[in-house]
């Protein structure tokens, strides 16, 4: 019986993958890419080989919701053909004849979720790197020029409460991948601005975790905002944080980064203290963590419908799945948007749809038994 589920299982499974991931990718890039292409004259091979560099990101998003349509249509053809009546009179139970399903769902979470964690992010990276060289604006691998890094920190007031407040900005013009050049760095770490400093270049000393600047002045502010001390250099160094650094060394977008390297990005944005960036990166994580989950919630509900003694044919069936996917990543924009106004934890908001998902399907699955 596990045999013969699991083999009826496969192939609307893969051709759920073909048709979900080609209308992905049909929507999300094709249009843009060859938009592109006729403004610019790139050759038909180049815009192949972005659009396939595009596709493992719409196989990701496919392979749940492929799940959802194979677990409904199987299941729906075999109650259909009284097959899940005859199972049934031989004693198997509800439990019993979802169970290769619930398997199968697992089998393929594990396999989203290494794909999606080194597949993905790779090729979403090199089709920008592809393009962008085609369209002759191939960049460095780090921000070269406008780095902006802001350092928050709470101060106490005089009545005694704690306040976030701007402690240090730092900005640089340029950077060639080892020198900053045209640095400003606004120091408020004493409730006020007490420091501005000003240099030509400056660079990282990763032996003594200080900065080196160059041929500079730092004006030094008295409390009544006049200026104290003026002194002028050539050469300085500076207690600051390596932040400034790591943040132009990270060029990479939220869909080009793995865990791992959005957890570093995690730790670079918490240095700078600005809240709302952390805790979208968290909720951004956790995200990258549920998705593949949602295989194991859909084999759920779709193996639960399908066991239901309606006759379901195959276009109500795919209704069904369109209908669904719908709700999850409805759901999904719900919490998304509750864990980015701290409704909910960042942890909650990621896993919602999942669990709306999974107290569906367990309510259904009870009401499929009785």
């Amino acid at each position: 019986m596990d045999r013969y589920i699991a083999s009826e299982l496969i192939p609307p499974f893969l051709f759920g993958i073909g048709l979900f991931s080609s209308i992905g990718v049909a929507i999300g890039s094709l249009f843009e890419i060859m938009r592109t292409a006729v403004e610019v004259g790139l050759p038909i091979s180049l815009v192949l080989q972005v659009l396939l560099l595009s596709l493992p990101q719409y196989m990701a998003y496919a392979f749940p919701t492929s799940v959802l349509l194979s677990t409904l249509l199987t299941y729906s053809r075999f109650s259909s053909d009284s097959e899940l009546v005859a199972l049934r009179s031989c004693g198997v139970s509800v439990y019993r004849i979802v169970l290769p399903a619930i398997l199968l769902s697992l089998i393929i979470t594990c396999i989203t979720f290494g794909f999606n964690e080194y597949v993905v992010p790779a090729a979403n990276y090199q089709a920008k790197v592809t393009l962008d060289k085609a369209l002759n604006k191939e960049q460095p691998l780090f921000r070269d020029r406008n780095i902006l890094y802001q350092e928050y920190g709470k101060v106490e007031r005089p009545d005694g409460s704690k306040e976030k407040v701007l402690k240090r900005l730092f900005y640089a013009e340029r950077f060639d991948g080892q020198q900053m050049k045209g640095l400003t760095i606004l120091d408020r770490s004493q409730n006020q601005l007490n420091q501005v400093v000003t240099a030509q270049a400056g660079q990282w000393n990763p032996i003594e975790n200080t900065w080196e600047l160059f041929d500079g002045t730092i004006y030094e502010i008295s409390a009544d905002a006049s200026y104290r001390t003026i002194l002028r250099f050539q050469h300085q160094k500076l207690q600051l944080p390596r932040t400034p650094l790591d943040l132009a060394n990270d060029k990479r977008d939220y869909n080009e980064m793995n865990i791992a390297q959005s957890i570093e990005r995690l730790e670079i944005e918490r240095d700078s203290g600005d809240d709302q960036k952390v805790l979208k990166l968290r909720i951004r994580i956790q995200q990258k963590i549920a998705l593949p989950f949602a295989c194991l919630i859909f084999g759920l509900v779709g193996s639960t419908l399908g066991n239901r003694p309606q006759r379901t044919s195959r276009a109500t069936g795919f209704g069904i799945s369109v209908v669904m996917i719908f709700g999850y990543y409805f759901f999904t924009a719900v919490g998304d948007a509750l864990g980015l106004t701290s409704s909910v934890p960042p942890i909650v908001a990621a896993w919602l749809p999942n669990l709306v998902g999974l107290g569906s399907g367990i309510f259904l699955l009870f009401k499929v038994t009785r």
